[in-house]
């Protein structure tokens, strides 16, 4: 097997892998609550917009692009800065394999390191291997939104998981820094 490489995306040449590893995900599942995948220029847009402020990774295997994972505002409010939203996405045909754990793990340093206090996890209900990935590295439960999301024919519940990322301090925490 070839050697697992993370490295930071480059939208104009990962957009198109990212995009690929996304639509299954939209087209066959309640994972996503999206209606269409994006297209490569979307995704591209989309990575363009994100990697402003939060990080967004990629794995390589052999050169290919076989997963990502990736950080994002999680609300707009001025309070709200010190959270980020995460998920990652893994090709079908390399699921299982410890990727996700890999994108994880690299993408929490990298929120550590600009002064992120909260990873936040939103998970479509039921999906037991999105769930023991966000446990297994320490996210809580800390809620539940029922009946949230139509797709597929029918409602979804949404779980909502919490991870600290850095220990509570008293006083003002140093501000969020922008990716390296």
């Amino acid at each position: 097997m070839a050697t697992l490489h993370i490295r930071d995306v480059q939208p104009e040449r990962d957009a198109a892998a990212c995009a690929a590893i996304y639509a299954p995900y939209v087209e066959q599942t309640a994972i996503s609550f999206e209606a269409r995948p994006p297209d490569a220029l979307e995704m591209e847009a989309r990575i363009s917009r994100c990697v402003a402020t939060h990080p967004w990774l990629v794995a390589e295997s052999g050169g290919e692009v076989v997963g990502y994972a990736y950080a994002c505002p999680h609300r707009e409010r001025a309070a709200y800065r010190w959270a980020a939203d995460v998920s990652v996405y893994v090709a079908s045909n390399r699921r299982g394999e410890g990727l996700g754990r890999s994108l994880y793990e690299r993408l929490f340093v990298h929120l550590r390191r600009q002064n992120f206090q909260v990873a936040c996890a939103g998970i479509t209900l039921p999906n037991d291997a999105s769930v023991g990935l966000h446990e297994a590295l320490g996210f809580q439960r800390i809620g539940l939104s029922p009946r949230i999301g139509w797709k597929g024919g029918r409602w979804h519940d949404v779980g909502w998981w919490h991870l600290e990322l850095v220990a509570a301090a008293p006083g003002t925490p140093l501000e969020p820094l922008a990716p390296e």
